[in-house]
């Protein structure tokens, strides 16, 4: 789910020393091979990159770890610990969970849907789901499909349910931890608020815009979310790390420990191990997992146009001035770069888990990273992404 409704507090002190790995560029063979090649000495092509790594766990991140892909060469950098309990360092091969980087995925499968003919994107969701909503001011009929996918449908978010979110904040997690979720049952407790705004009339940040969107894939299809997205995403882009893990609670092997504070506001809160826990929590909005190949590979091959036909490509990176210093297209965002220009990608903030995957526009430059906790700062995970980029284009010539 995405960042801001999951933030934790941002401050650990003395809790992890960095040990820290990192890895060279390396010629780009099977995905197989990429995915379990063991580490070697950091060498001197992406040393900014690196630092910001070792920075991300200075400043409280019990153990980070990067990847960048540009054309056939590939690099990884790794940083901190995997476990708090019996240190050891995180590893290239990492499963995580990516949280609302799967809104991205989402947005794509409804694009593809669109492609085959089975639906379109100015479809109202009445017409796939009537009746869904449950406060008498939302009218279905005068939201599209298209809206739910760039936030402009106006639609409450479950995560600010309070009632909801207390389930999961401190100890009570532990209580709550493998609850099962259906979508239904996640968008009539949040539609049970009313309307935050007309459809298309503002722009707000909403995962239950994303819940609706996988529940039309279903409707459309008469398959599950996860056979649909494996059908036309996994299997044909070979991302065979990554998982539409449904009820199951698990992270394949090898994972990272997650860690979390847990909505608790206080440098002072405990921190807990949420490694396991039931995802379909998050559904459609932020249940997948996955790795860094694998949504290099995903996000290289969606900006490089190897995925949809030019005019959905364009209305993917159509963007919603949000307000907030970005636009957001469908299913994605851009993130303005210090050094100017703008990459895509998306993020995602999951119990113990933040991900982020970003890409210039053309595909030719993507990074992704992971680390194993949500309560520090945005800022030192995104300093990673200005360093790679900035570097390139200083020394590159491209954003």
């Amino acid at each position: 789910m995405n960042r801001n409704h999951l933030r934790q507090p941002r401050t650990l002190t003395g809790l992890v020393a960095a040990a820290v790995v990192a890895l060279a560029l390396v010629p780009m063979s099977t995905a197989s091979a990429q995915q379990h090649r063991p580490p070697q000495p950091a060498g001197p092509d992406r040393p900014a990159t690196q630092a910001a790594l070792e920075d991300l766990v200075a400043s409280g991140t019990p153990g980070a770890i990067a990847r960048v892909d540009l054309g056939r060469r590939s690099w990884y950098g790794t940083a901190g610990v995997a476990d708090l309990e019996r240190p050891r360092p995180r590893t290239p091969a990492d499963h995580f969970r990516i949280g609302s980087i799967t809104k991205t995925f989402t947005a794509v499968t409804l694009l593809k849907l669109e492609a085959e003919g089975s639906l379109s994107l100015d479809d109202s969701v009445e017409k796939w789901l009537p009746g869904v909503f449950v406060h008498s001011d939302y009218d279905g009929r005068s939201i599209t499909l298209r809206q739910l996918l760039n936030h402009t449908s106006g639609v409450f978010d479950i995560l600010k349910d309070q009632d909801f979110v207390s389930r999961y904040a401190g100890a009570a997690f532990l209580e709550h931890r493998y609850d099962s979720w259906t979508p239904d049952r996640l968008v009539k407790i949040a539609t049970s608020h009313p309307p935050l705004f007309e459809p298309g009339d503002g722009w707000r940040y909403s995962n239950t815009d994303y819940l609706l969107a996988g529940m039309v894939i279903e409707a459309a299809t008469g398959q599950s979310y996860a056979d649909v997205v494996e059908s036309r995403l996994l299997r044909p882009l070979h991302l065979d790390e990554t998982v539409v893990p449904g009820f199951s609670p698990t992270l394949p092997e090898p994972h990272a420990r997650a860690y979390s504070r847990l909505f608790v506001d206080s440098p002072e809160a405990p921190v807990y191990d949420v490694t396991e826990f039931n995802p379909s929590i998050a559904g459609a909005a932020g249940e997948i997992i996955s790795t860094t190949h694998d949504l290099n590979r995903f996000f290289g091959a969606l900006f490089g146009r190897r995925i949809l036909p030019p005019h959905q490509q364009d209305e993917l990176l159509t963007g919603v001035d949000t307000g907030r210093g970005y636009e957001y297209g469908l299913g994605v965002r851009t993130y303005p770069l210090t050094c100017g220009g703008t990459v895509w990608g998306h993020d995602g903030d999951i119990f113990g888990s933040v991900t982020y995957a970003v890409s210039t526009e053309d595909g030719s430059h993507v990074l992704s990273l992971n680390a194993n906790d949500n309560w520090n700062d945005d800022e030192p995970a995104r300093n990673v992404i200005k360093a790679d980029f900035c570097r390139s284009s200083a020394h590159q010539g491209r954003p």
